[in-house]
């Protein structure tokens, strides 16, 4: 789905700030071969992938910018030159929320979080969680193998064992992993402009707390129409499974008013709001607010929790 970014042109209108899909940054059509090496570097154009064409563009505002788009969706954002800065608000809101729950070490907390990524894209976040938490151990799952390729070669990651790809479908990696070895489990896998069914059913969300430690984190990208049908409808799911909740989100999506990103949260122990993080939420081009999990469960409401695809029609 397309993917609210920080940056606003001059005009002050919200924009993404990238020429149309199947051009370079300066307008030319292009479709060029993967680099051939680890340190290639990235370079703008179309490049066919198991899923169908990842588009790379320079991003006009910032030359150490990189804009992938999957099949002329936005995907993500890549600044090379700083690891911190995230360009798409929803990914920011992720970050407060770990920060706040597990300070880094430069607010006295840990330099080491155990960290599973469910979708990969570019690898914004988990470039953002390796800069903050140094000496991480992050899996990021990737359905398409050959976008995952891609991006190793692009960008500069960190290597194994701080930080492996791994191909597969989300559902089938998540259970196959061991329980309590994950702090921080992000869920932001896209079909599209959706979400796929079976990643964010009551099972699937059982899983998700079976590799969590006890006071581990799982926080979902849930992208939804005006009438928040899909958020409830999440936020009820997960608050079935986690003892707490919290929603972050700006007030024009919280009230129904357009089409976008809601960043949802669970956890079996509490999701502070510092200060600090209530703050940050604040600042940048889409300011963001903060439900606590009273708020959230008010939201839910009585919505049925999302649960497994329904069987086929049974024989007559």
């Amino acid at each position: 789905m397309a993917k609210s970014r920080s940056r606003k042109s001059p005009s002050g209108a919200r924009t993404g700030g990238t020429p149309a899909p199947g051009k370079s940054a300066a307008g030319k059509a292009t479709s060029r071969k993967a680099p051939s090496g680890a340190a290639a570097g990235p370079v703008a154009g179309d490049y066919p992938i198991d899923t169908g064409t990842a588009t790379l563009e320079r991003d006009p505002y910032d030359d150490d910018g990189w804009i992938l788009k999957v099949n002329g969706v936005p995907s993500s954002h890549v600044d090379l030159a700083d690891p911190l800065r995230l360009d798409f608000e929803y990914m920011r809101w992720i970050a407060a929320l770990a920060t706040s729950r597990f300070p880094p070490p430069h607010d006295g907390g840990t330099s080491r979080l155990r960290v599973l990524h469910l979708g990969g894209g570019a690898c914004s976040m988990a470039r953002w969680a390796a800069a903050t938490y140094p000496d991480s151990r992050q899996v990021v799952v990737e359905l398409d193998g050959r976008l995952a390729e891609l991006v190793r070669c692009w960008f500069d990651l960190p290597r194994a064992p701080l930080l492996r790809l791994r191909t597969g479908e989300a559902g089938q990696v998540l259970r196959s992993l061991t329980d309590d070895t994950r702090d921080l489990l992000i869920r932001d896998v896209f079909a599209g402009d959706k979400t796929p069914s079976d990643l964010t059913t009551v099972n699937f969300t059982r899983e998700a707390a079976r590799v969590l430690a006890d006071d581990g984190l799982y926080v979902v990208n849930c992208g939804d129409t005006p009438k928040l049908e899909t958020a409830r409808r999440e936020a009820a799911t997960i608050g079935a499974v986690f003892a707490h909740t919290a929603i972050v989100a700006d007030p024009a999506m919280l009230k129904g008013r357009r089409y976008g990103n809601m960043v949802i949260a669970g956890s079996n122990a509490p999701i502070p709001a510092s200060p600090a993080m209530l703050r940050e939420l604040l600042g940048g081009a889409v300011p963001a607010q903060h439900w606590d999990a009273a708020r959230v469960r008010a939201f839910a409401g009585t919505v049925a929790v999302i649960d497994a695809e329904p069987p086929g029609p049974q024989d007559a």
